[in-house]
Order: structure tokens, then sequence, then C-alpha cells
């Protein structure tokens, strides 16, 4: 095997750090590599709609309220949320998906759209809704109010202008 020098050394590191850099955030927070993050890319709406999955809210009102979602339920997807996009379309989200009930923590690095997040437990209650700047990865993050098992984000304003409310209940994908 042949000695590498300092430079070769230096050189191998760098190009490991930046092929996993995907994205050094928590939950909620993402980066590049996504053929789906521009809704004016030619194939994004096939794109979008293949994969994703229905969740249904029962608003306080009565209303059903659907969301078409992305699944994130890998350390990767969750790092890597919905950072650097420009755009999520009308109806659509991501659904987080943890493994138990604890408490949860979103923040915004290098997240272009502003959302709404609603944390939902494992029975489907939603515990806690929030929106969420632009582009905010200062402390104090967007941290869940009770136990949660799941995180959903939509367009900020997407709860609201739907009239969900904390308690109401989720139908989520299987």
């Amino acid at each position: 095997m042949r000695k590498m020098g300092t430079f070769g050394i230096l050189l191998a590191m760098l190009v490991f750090v930046i092929s996993g850099c995907g994205g050094a955030g928590g939950p909620g927070s993402s980066s590049g590599d996504d053929p789906v993050k521009d809704q004016g890319a030619s194939g994004t709406a096939e794109a979008r709609s293949q994969g994703l999955r229905k969740v249904t809210i029962a608003a306080s009102g009565g209303e059903k309220v659907k969301l078409r979602v992305e699944i994130a339920d890998s350390p990767a997807e969750q790092q890597r949320g919905l950072m650097d996009r420009t755009a999520l379309g009308k109806n659509r989200g991501m659904l987080f998906v943890f493994e138990g009930e604890q408490t949860l923590s979103f923040w915004m690095k290098n997240t272009l759209i502003p959302l709404s997040i609603a944390y939902i437990d494992s029975e489907g209650r939603i515990v806690d809704l929030q929106e969420m700047k632009a582009l905010d990865d200062e402390p104090p993050h967007y941290v869940s109010a009770e136990p949660a098992k799941y995180a959903l984000e939509a367009n900020k304003g997407f709860f609201e202008d739907h009239g969900v409310e904390v308690g109401d209940t989720a139908k989520l994908p299987g």
C-alpha cells in the first residue's frame, strides 16, 4: 500500500467531510440533493406525487382536513426535512415519524419556506401547534409542549386556515 503524504490525507479528509455533510441540523432541517425541491423543475409534479401519503385531520369545526405528505422516518430524512426548498405545494407537507413519544425540537436552518408544525402523540391527538419562521436557527427552537411521536409540517398558516386546533385528531398513514 502506498503511503500518503500530509496533503493527501488532508485532501481525502476534506472529500469525506464534504460528501458526508447532508445536513448537520436536527429534525426539520435538511439539505441539497433533493430531486423534488423546486416546484418549477420539469417532472417535479410527477416526482412529488409519487410516494406521497395521506393524512386526514378531524378538525374541531367538523371539517376533514387532508394533506398529501412525504414521510421522514429515518434520521437522514429527518435532518434533511424541507431544507433548501423554495416552495411547498398546496395541501402538501412532511410527516416526521419517531420511534416513540418524546419531547421534539425542530429548527429552521436553511429552510426557506415559513412553516406551521403540528406535534402529534401516538394516539393521533394534536398536542401542540406552532408557527415557524423561515431560516430561524437561533435557539430556542420549536419545542413540543408535550411528548409527541409525530411532527407534521405544512405551509405557514395551514392549520389555522383550516380550523385545526390542539386536541383535534389525525389519521396517519400506517
